[in-house]
């Protein structure tokens, strides 16, 4: 901290830039000092004076659970954030620039993103103190009043696109149904080599039969996981056979494995090939591991006579809407109603509620 006319300061090493005519600078900041630095009280400020949306409060337990779960391997984007007053930067050696900026203590900063970040730092650092010697970039522009500050949140978020669940599932090596997918997509019978791994529907041309996150959805209906749960070994075996002897009575599904119709062809006539017949599988299988443990995979064979076409009229009214697929609760449970009765399973008082309604 140094003084400068104005009293004291804030230094960072950073980093200076210039984009659409106007300075910009990129600095290193101590974890510690984030929650002090930035301040934000939504309260004082109405949404129209804002730069910002209001704190979603719901998302930051498990941001603070992720740093202090992973503090060896967490990582955090760089904040951004505008400063009303003037700020100096003094340039180091023979870099023109590379500096340190100086901040004054009392200057109003504003987080035009990563105030969800900032309140999870604030909160994570009462836990682990250690934590604060960790840094994280800072993105800082000169604020030239409301009005620019408001239109940075607008620029900054309007290309931000959520990736597909199924991308978010390849790439996800902390949750284990995800960890669970992967593993079915990449080594087993009928998803080898089937599996749409990036989008969350799979075209209508694609080689591709499921996609990553229908094999994931479908596993944890299965198993009756919810969103954190965990899997044992045991679970994780289960799976996999169940998935193989499921493939053994599907014929459509052999066929082709063995090359003899492709993926788009089973899609356009089939329910089997969606992601709401594989979860209906995967209800179904739920119930018959758990009042059949010994003699599940027998009781599977009367999926070999099943009429699985979409003209099917049983399928009409309980898997499709208008002529297309719907993936709603209500379709995939009436769905799985279905193969329950055909597999000889008794319903629940809630499944039989919902048979009434057809």
């Amino acid at each position: 901290m140094h003084m400068n006319d104005s009293g004291y300061c804030y230094s960072f090493p950073a980093v200076r830039g210039i984009q659409a005519g106007r300075p910009f600078y990129i600095a290193t900041c101590p974890l510690r000092i984030v929650p002090k630095i930035f301040s934000y009280n939504e309260d004082d400020v109405p949404p129209e004076l804002r730069a910002q949306r209001t704190l979603n409060k719901t998302r930051i337990p498990d941001m603070v659970k992720y740093l202090l779960d992973n503090p060896k391997d967490y990582v955090f984007s760089a904040l951004t954030a505008s400063v009303g007053t003037s700020i100096s930067f003094e340039e180091i050696g023979e870099a023109p620039n590379l500096g340190i900026l100086q901040i004054p203590m009392d200057a109003q900063i504003l987080i035009n993103d990563g105030q969800h970040r900032r309140k999870a730092i604030e909160e994570a650092l009462r836990e682990n103190p250690d934590l604060g010697q960790d840094n994280l970039p800072v993105l800082f522009f000169v604020d030239e009043g409301l009005t620019r500050s408001q239109q940075m949140f607008a620029d900054l978020n309007k290309y931000a696109v959520k990736p597909s669940t199924s991308l978010g599932t390849l790439y996800d090596h902390r949750d284990e149904s995800s960890e669970l997918a992967r593993y079915l997509a990449m080594e087993i019978e009928p998803f080898i080599g089937f599996t749409e791994m990036e989008k969350s529907n799979v075209s209508p041309k694609s080689n591709k039969l499921f996609t990553l996150s229908a094999i994931k959805q479908a596993t944890k209906a299965l198993l009756s996981k919810g969103p954190r749960d965990g899997f044992s070994e045991e679970e994780q075996r289960l799976s996999i056979e169940y998935w193989k002897a499921v493939t053994k009575y599907i014929p459509d599904w052999q066929m082709m494995l063995n090359k003899k119709v492709s993926p788009s062809q089973l899609r356009q006539e089939f329910i089997h090939a969606h992601g709401v017949g594989l979860q209906a599988l995967g209800i179904v299988g739920k119930q018959l591991l758990s009042e059949h443990p010994n003699d599940w995979e027998s009781r599977l064979k009367p999926l070999q006579s099943i009429d699985w076409r979409k003209a099917n009229p049983d399928w009409v009214k309980r898997t499709m809407n208008h002529g297309r697929i719907s993936k709603s609760t209500t379709s995939i449970l009436l769905t799985s109603n279905a193969l329950k009765l055909k597999l000889g399973l008794a319903l629940t008082p809630d499944e039989k509620t919902l048979e009434k309604q057809l």
